[in-house]
């Protein structure tokens, strides 16, 4: 039986950026180009969106574990090359979307973030460092079948006037942003009709959740410390209309009582950054849900936070940790964008600052680090 069917010949090198250590930049390296196995393809990868803290997590900083030497990523656009001989529906030519959440076949609990963070568990751990090391910052890479989204090429690329929705592969890169909110929201059951606090929702993620949450049909209070951001959001977003904004202060009662405007929320999504452990929202939110509300818990805190366990307890209250989302996350996320109801692009207020080849990469990770706003994206092109 044959391995693997090509498609098209690989070149048998690639040109890939290599991480041998987080004390020392990576660099530029010429290295085998992978070759499809049973269960996975080779994509050519056409552009990455440059998470914003890149920089902070491939110098140490940031302490995420992964092995190395490492070829770095994140998740990607790109159209297949080669494909595994078992592969049914992937095949050569298509335009794909390669998801970073990679999971065991075996055990969905062993999940790790492909060339970014080895995850949690051993199995995760030896999966990355063992099988799928390597990843996007390359010509090629070879990812898993399931981490790969077939995209409605001629739906999402094609004119207006022809049934397209006139989108380029730049804005098509936002996907991966908007992903991450959709499995919290997901998760918490978010129904049409209901309100939801998203707190904070001036950064990348929060603002993504504000622009996926109204697309599922919610009404949302959205909270942050900069009043001129959060105008700035609700100006950009489709149904203005929908949205209240709240400022975030350090005075738990005056959040609250601007909160208590606009009714009890039925949710509440938290996605706070490291630093934030401390933020008054985390309570102020709480304390304006409704009995038999549901929370989703996103936030990238790394020291314990304070709740409000006795309001939480007494209104019977639902908490929920989400890392990521779920395999089939993916593919309705995109349904939503391939059939208009959720916005990419300038549509969704995204705006692409720059692109950069594999050798500019420093260059890209430091404006990534400037630009960490709603639809903020800076692409590496290999």
């Amino acid at each position: 039986m044959a391995e693997a069917n090509s498609g098209q010949d690989l070149a048998k090198t690639m040109k890939a950026l290599v991480l041998k250590t987080t004390s020392e930049p990576p660099t530029i390296q010429t290295v085998e180009t992978p070759q499809p196995t049973l269960g996975s393809a080779v994509v050519r990868v056409l552009q990455i969106k440059v998470i914003s803290y890149t920089r902070e997590v491939m110098n140490g900083k940031r302490n995420y574990q992964f092995p190395m030497p490492l070829i770095p990523g994140f998740s990607a656009i790109g159209r297949v090359a080669a494909v595994g001989a078992d592969a049914t529906m992937v095949k050569p030519g298509d335009l794909v979307y390669v998801d970073c959440t990679t999971r065991s076949r075996d055990n969905p609990s062993d999940v790790f973030l492909a060339g970014v963070a080895d995850g949690y568990t051993a199995g995760s751990k030896r999966l990355m460092k063992d099988v799928w090391r390597n990843w996007t910052y390359a010509e090629y890479c070879r990812a898993p079948l399931e981490n790969l989204a077939v995209l409605d090429e001629r739906r999402l690329l094609g004119r207006p006037g022809e049934g397209g929705l006139g989108y380029s592969i730049d804005d098509l890169s936002f996907i991966s942003t908007l992903l991450v909110p959709y499995g919290g929201l997901r998760d918490i059951e978010l129904q049409a009709g209901q309100t939801i606090i998203v707190a904070p929702a001036t950064g990348p993620f929060g603002g993504a959740a504000v622009l996926v949450a109204l697309a599922m049909g919610a009404r949302v209070i959205a909270m942050g410390r900069n009043a001129s951001s959060l105008a700035k959001l609700k100006a950009t977003v489709p149904t203005p209309g929908l949205v209240e904004t709240v400022q975030i202060t350090g005075d738990i009662k005056a959040e609250t009582e601007a909160l208590a405007k606009f009714g009890q929320a039925d949710s509440f999504f938290d996605i706070g950054p490291p630093e934030a452990y401390q933020s008054s929202h985390l309570k102020s939110a709480i304390l304006s849900l409704r009995h038999g509300a549901r929370i989703s818990l996103m936030g990238g805190y790394r020291e314990d936070v304070a709740i409000p366990h006795v309001v939480i307890m007494h209104k019977n209250m639902q908490l929920r940790g989400k890392w990521m989302y779920e395999r089939s996350d993916i593919a309705d996320l995109i349904k939503l964008v391939e059939h208009g109801i959720l916005k990419v692009g300038e549509a969704a207020g995204s705006h692409t600052y720059g692109h950069f080849s594999l050798e500019q990469y420093k260059e890209a990770w430091d404006l990534a680090a400037e630009h960490t706003g709603l639809g903020d994206q800076i692409l590496v092109q290999p």
